[in-house]
């Protein structure tokens, strides 16, 4: 008896089994993954370090180095990459394909807590890390264009309400905040007017070092009473530092505004995003590694009317990128080839 003689003659048998197979698929077909390409987690680390102000070859020297002889020490390291720029460094560590993610990134943390001791105290935040996987590229970007707020507005808004309130959203991964910068402070002085002044730069840094000085004010008390003197004596505007005081010349006081130009602005003037010719900040999406994509994405388009609401009406937010569009398609693709071989191969059994 061959293999097609005995589902012939047993005809319940097989049309169970069919059943059961055909069953087996439809239910295969809806807990398929959706996503743009395969998941594969490479095993790679990005340190990230900023020092305002320091030329390229200061941060490869006094900041990428350091962190170099701290991170190399780290069993499973493949390959290691680094750039430094103006202000800022860049230092990507590829592991081997077995090393756990998690792990190497506890190492990647201690190894930055080693190398601490050994950066300059100047900079305003120690090194940050966070995992890359190139394989996975964003889902959505979102884009925040405004008439009267400057980027530095909306960049504040963008990471205080609306990365939060996305990272919420079942299946995000990880929200990225791009374009812009914090609001800041800057003051551009005039080398002509420091030296007519006699003034030099540790002078103006100083100030605006002891401008911000957040000390205790004292208190003032009787056998009776005590009351505790508070003031709010923080400046966070540029109308704030422009009458500092930097020194006396001939018994006259010399300002901060007759030295240089102080405005509002941002920390790094080189961060910039441009949507149809007007500045704007993006907020880039990606999803957890098991998450549907297309799931993901509606869910976020479907907050858009509540995030809206949850920002000043000025700012206007908008879709620039969806990566689900061509899963879509390959989706809308899928079914229909499926629907069609379903058809023949009925009507060749008919």
């Amino acid at each position: 008896m061959n293999l097609s003689a005995l589902f012939i003659h047993r005809p319940v048998t097989t049309s169970l089994l069919t059943l059961a197979v055909a069953l087996a698929g439809v239910l295969a077909y809806w807990y398929l993954p959706v996503s743009s390409l395969p998941q594969v987690d490479f095993p790679t680390v990005t340190v990230q370090a900023q020092l305002p102000g320091a030329s390229s070859e200061t941060m490869s020297t006094a900041v990428a180095m350091p962190l170099e002889r701290a991170l190399g020490r780290i069993a499973g390291v493949n390959e290691m990459t680094s750039s430094s720029a103006m202000g800022s460094t860049q230092i990507t560590l590829q592991f081997d394909l077995t090393r756990d993610i998690n792990g190497a990134c506890r190492d990647v943390q201690a190894a930055i807590n080693a190398a601490t001791s050994f950066l300059p105290t100047t900079m305003p935040n120690r090194p940050t890390y966070r995992r890359d996987n190139p394989a996975d590229p964003p889902i959505l970007i979102l884009s925040l264009t405004s008439d009267t707020l400057h980027r530095g507005q909306i960049y504040d808004v963008a990471t205080t309400v609306l990365a939060q309130r996305i990272a919420q959203i079942s299946g995000i991964g990880q929200v990225q905040i791009a374009g812009a910068a914090l609001p800041a402070v800057r003051v551009e002085l005039n080398p002509n007017a420091m030296s007519h002044y006699g003034v030099g730069f540790e002078d103006v840094r100083k100030v605006i070092t002891d401008t911000n000085v957040t000390q205790p004010k004292g208190a003032i008390e009787n056998a009776t009473q005590r009351w505790q003197i508070q003031a709010n004596d923080q400046a966070d505007k540029a109308s704030d530092y422009a009458p500092l005081i930097v020194r006396y010349q001939n018994g006259a006081a010399v300002k901060l505004s007759d030295i240089g130009t102080v405005v509002d602005s941002v920390e790094d003037l080189r961060n910039t995003g441009v949507k149809n010719g007007k500045p704007s900040v993006l907020v880039i999406i990606k999803k957890q590694p098991l998450a549907n994509v297309i799931e993901t994405v509606d869910d976020v388009l479907a907050q858009l009317p509540q995030l809206r609401a949850t920002i000043p009406a000025s700012i206007e937010l908008s879709v620039v990128v969806d990566h689900s569009m061509s899963i879509r398609a390959s989706i809308k693709e899928v079914k229909h080839s499926l629907l069609l071989a379903t058809i023949l191969i009925i009507s060749q059994t008919i």
